[in-house]
């Protein structure tokens, strides 16, 4: 019996002194001669190296020692910023909507999907929300390191009423599939879910959160591009809005809101849904309630900046009217959100090409016009970064902060070239001006001088 308790002891010692050796050598990079913009000040700190040891910062301290090997990294005098978060994108809608899904192979819309992941990243976005679409093969790929990527908090499935914005059916122009007893391939591969009635929304709040998703994404409002649905349309009543954002409560996550008119805003708002997004036809008594509300705005100014013949595509005369339409509000909706002081997301909704989401650094320039610099850095960091923590239990990355450089925080960082906040333009060049891009402490992008060991 003794020599079974001193067995029994050994190798409980032994098993703990190979999980310590192991925490032991987790890969180290220490940052050094850096200025560090860590996400929510005002000033630049200087005068302070930062360790990453594995996927984490560990310390950022003045002239730091490591008692073994450590890959060192000189900044040459760079900030050192936590890397971007884009809070409304869309991977998988790499085509338009309706040749995403009907027309091209699901395989090859995920190879355009990878590559967009890819290039976000090379973008320096380590981290964006997607706001709807089939995106958690990917991001199982991304995860696990096979192919690179930001990080993704996944909606999944969109939630629409029959006749509402994710309703995508464009095969039959007067009956539904839900009547021809016909599989659409939208429901079929993931796209969306079309419910209608309280214990129906309960149910697919449920399903997509089933799936994964990190929040609940719902179209409360009618759409630009839609297949069906004006753009003044509120869609869902308040029961049922309340029965979606109370079975996304129960899961411990949120509901984010496709919402343009003021009356589809309002609805969501007092349903209690967490972030509208677009939301240009908010009043201001609307926009009151949601600063009250603590709910987020995340709405885009890129998108809106253009003219229809700017897309490069003919627009349906339809299409393009609503486009105008909501155009008219976003300076007036930009003016008195800040005004407001509403909690401001930085979006881009960019889709339908790679070459269109290849513009997303351009939204940084945009915002010039309604906010300082150093605001638009903080809503691409920090304050994206607190957003994301409204996934509360769902989030999938749930041991470290996003979006600053402090100790404990996911190692997402970057190293530029020029002050972003003095000059935010800086980013709206990625190529040329972020020169090392780190995500989950791992280095995608350096074109510093060579390191040392």
């Amino acid at each position: 019996m003794k020599r079974f308790f001193l067995l029994t002891a050994l190798i409980l010692i032994s098993l703990v002194n190979g999980l310590q050796a192991k925490e032991e050598h987790k890969p180290q990079t220490l940052f050094v001669n850096v200025k560090i913009f860590d996400g929510k000040s005002d000033q630049l700190i200087t005068g302070s190296d930062v360790l990453v040891e594995g996927n984490k910062i560990v310390k950022i301290a003045p002239r730091i020692a490591t008692d073994r090997m450590a890959k060192i990294v000189d900044g040459q005098g760079r900030i050192l910023m936590p890397g971007l978060i884009d809070v409304h994108t869309h991977l998988m809608v790499v085509k338009s909507l309706d040749e995403a899904i009907y027309k091209y192979e699901p395989g090859y819309i995920a190879t355009l999907a990878t590559e967009a992941a890819r290039r976000m990243l090379m973008r320096g976005f380590t981290t964006v929300r997607d706001a709807g679409g089939p995106v958690m093969g990917l991001k199982r790929a991304i995860d696990e390191g096979i192919v690179p990527g930001p990080r993704i908090f996944p909606s999944n499935a969109f939630i629409s009423q029959t006749g509402g914005h994710g309703d995508f059916d464009l095969s039959m122009s007067y009956l539904s599939p839900h009547f021809a007893h016909q599989l659409d391939k939208a429901y079929l591969f993931g796209w969306t879910m079309t419910a209608d009635g309280v214990p129906e929304v309960r149910k697919a709040v449920r399903e997509v959160l089933r799936s994964g998703a990190s929040q609940v994404k719902i179209m409360a409002s009618g759409s630009i591009t839609g297949a069906h649905d004006p753009l003044d349309v509120v869609e869902y009543t308040p029961e049922e809005m309340r029965a979606i954002v109370e079975e996304a409560e129960k899961w411990g996550t949120y509901a984010m809101a496709h919402a343009y008119s003021d009356a589809a805003v309002r609805t969501a708002v007092e349903a209690g849904v967490k972030t509208i997004e677009h939301g240009l036809m908010a009043s201001p008594e609307t926009l009151k309630l949601m600063k009250k509300k603590g709910v987020w705005l995340s709405t885009q100014c890129l998108n809106y900046s253009k003219n229809v013949e700017d897309f490069g595509v003919e627009m349906p005369a339809n299409v393009a009217a609503k486009f105008n339409q909501a155009k008219k509000s976003v300076a007036q909706i930009f003016k008195l959100a800040r005004e407001y002081g509403i909690k401001m997301a930085w979006a881009t909704d960019g889709l339908g090409s790679l070459e269109v989401l290849d513009t997303q650094p351009q939204e940084f320039t945009c915002r010039k016009k309604y906010y300082p610099d150093a605001e638009i850095l903080k809503q691409a960091t920090s304050l994206n970064g607190e957003l994301l923590t409204l996934s509360g239990r769902r989030s999938p990355y749930p041991d470290g902060a996003l979006g600053v450089v402090e100790e404990g925080a996911y190692a997402d960082l970057l190293i530029v070239d020029g002050n972003p906040m003095e000059d935010i333009n800086v980013l709206a060049k990625p190529e040329k001006n972020i020169r090392l891009i780190m995500k989950d402490g791992r280095i995608y992008k350096n074109t510093l001088k060579p390191e040392k060991n």
